[in-house]
């Protein structure tokens, strides 16, 4: 807002408009620490194997396992793997994801629905995702259905108790404004809580998403033939070292990846909250 004091002259006000904030981005060496340091590290990991101050039996060196991994990848047995533990996150990512969205708004708006279910929620949280597996297979069974159930268990708790949080956390004058508007529950639902609780349900569902990845790894060994986690238990038992550290190194690929798409979406989601 300006204050005008002649048609040609105008002030602005600071006290109406408040500073501006100065837009940072990442430059050259920020990027450049990102991509070194990996490097950097893999380059210490292969001088000390071949320096024999690692045992290569147990760690080999980078350069078997990029070697290994090239192999895997030309006979197709790799993108296999990864293809069946891409479509188990994904099913297992959005039937954990909604339910838990709905849920976590519900909670945060009604009182009386947050004090029936909150210690049902807060009491199986601390419950091991990977004890519940025998129980898991025992109903569902060996197929992939178990798979996906245990996926979804690890993105629901994550999302559901960031998402009561987000909208509990978001002042109530806001409710008062939507409701004085005469907006129903479902724009209120959808103007004001979900906006207002944003960032905390993203940084639920990031790290649904990192608990997911790690839950289909574990439900993969136990119960499937194909997959990263199977990939990496039947290296085991061949002691085949140098393909379970492809099969980590492509989990750990596949969470960075998750975590700069689930970033990007969340920049999408929430233009107001840029910081680049």
């Amino acid at each position: 807002m300006t204050q005008t004091l002649s048609p040609d002259v105008k002030i602005a006000d600071p006290a109406l408009n408040g500073p501006k904030k100065k837009k940072t981005k990442k430059g050259p060496s920020e990027r450049a620490l990102a991509v070194g340091t990996p490097l950097f590290l893999l380059l210490v990991w292969e001088l000390l194997v071949h320096a024999g101050a690692i045992d290569a039996r147990f760690f080999p060196a980078p350069s078997a396992i990029f070697i290994r991994m090239a192999d895997l990848m030309s006979s197709g047995v790799l993108w296999m793997h990864i293809w069946a533990s891409l479509q188990r996150l994904f099913f297992g990512f959005w039937l954990g994801l909604v339910p838990a969205l709905l849920l976590g708004v519900m909670m945060g708006l009604s009182r009386p629905i947050r004090a029936a279910l909150q210690p049902l929620i807060s009491g199986t949280y601390p419950i091991p995702k990977s004890a519940l597996l025998p129980l898991i297979l025992l109903i569902f069974g060996l197929g992939e259905m178990s798979k996906v159930v245990m996926v979804a268990i690890g993105v629901f708790y994550p999302v559901v108790l960031n998402t009561v949080t987000g909208v509990a956390q978001v002042s109530p004058i806001y409710y008062d404004v939507a409701k004085n508007y005469g907006a129903n529950k479902w724009k209120v639902f959808r103007t004001v809580a979900i906006p207002g609780a944003m960032p905390s349900i993203m940084t639920g569902i990031e790290l649904g998403a990192g608990l997911g990845l790690i839950l289909i790894a574990i439900a993969e060994m136990m119960g499937a033939q194909e997959g990263l986690g199977f990939m990496i238990w039947n290296a085991w038992q061949l002691f085949s070292v140098e393909t379970m550290y492809v099969g980590i190194f492509i989990i750990a690929v596949i969470g960075y990846a998750l975590a700069l798409l689930l970033a990007e979406v969340g920049r999408l989601l929430m233009p107001w909250n840029r910081r680049s």
